[in-house]
């Protein structure tokens, strides 16, 4: 008795900015976050396309779909009517280092998040409400857990840092030693 072939899921990885300079590294990353969304999400026998590119180009492509002028993070275009084709997700690198950097986050994480979010806006996820922000922030955790990615909207918790007035005021109550 034969399996019957299971339907795959074809992910294009095209880098579009020298900026991605360990770009195996990530486009691995990338890969495999989109691959579980697929799986989780019971996906088959599509193919998208994913662009990592830099801030001006996502500027552009902003501007032009969205009447938006500034870079952002990740765009989604969902294909419509398209036979087993979901679309393209864009990436795009300064803006998501910056996140990471700011938030604390190894940048293949941040990556991973944000193709996975560009993936559920092409299988029709969306956050413009709070029934539907949640639902989607809740899938996206799930599907995180699953590659051991933190949860992407929890808040950092940076180190308290005591300021200098308040360390001198803590040093000044001490009792001192005598010699």
């Amino acid at each position: 008795m034969t399996r019957a072939a299971r339907p795959a899921l074809t992910i294009d990885v095209m880098v579009g900015s020298e900026l991605w300079k360990d770009a195996g590294k990530l486009q691995t990353a990338v890969r495999r976050a989109v691959t579980r969304a697929a799986a989780m999400l019971s996906t088959k026998d599509a193919e998208l396309a994913i662009v990592l590119t830099d801030d001006s180009t996502i500027r552009a492509l902003n501007r032009d779909w969205r009447d938006v002028d500034k870079a952002t993070n990740v765009l989604a275009f969902p294909t419509k009517n398209a036979a087993g084709h979901l679309g393209g997700i864009v990436l795009a690198f300064e803006t998501i280092a910056r996140e990471a950097r700011s938030e604390g986050k190894p940048l293949a994480h941040h990556l991973a998040h944000l193709a996975v979010h560009g993936f559920l806006h092409l299988v029709g996820y969306d956050h413009e409400r709070p029934k539907d922000a949640l639902e989607m922030e809740r899938t996206e955790r799930k599907i995180l857990s699953q590659l051991a990615i933190p949860d992407p909207y929890r808040p950092v918790r940076t180190p308290r840092r005591t300021s200098l007035k308040r360390a001198d005021k803590l040093a000044a109550k001490r009792p001192q030693k005598s010699a």
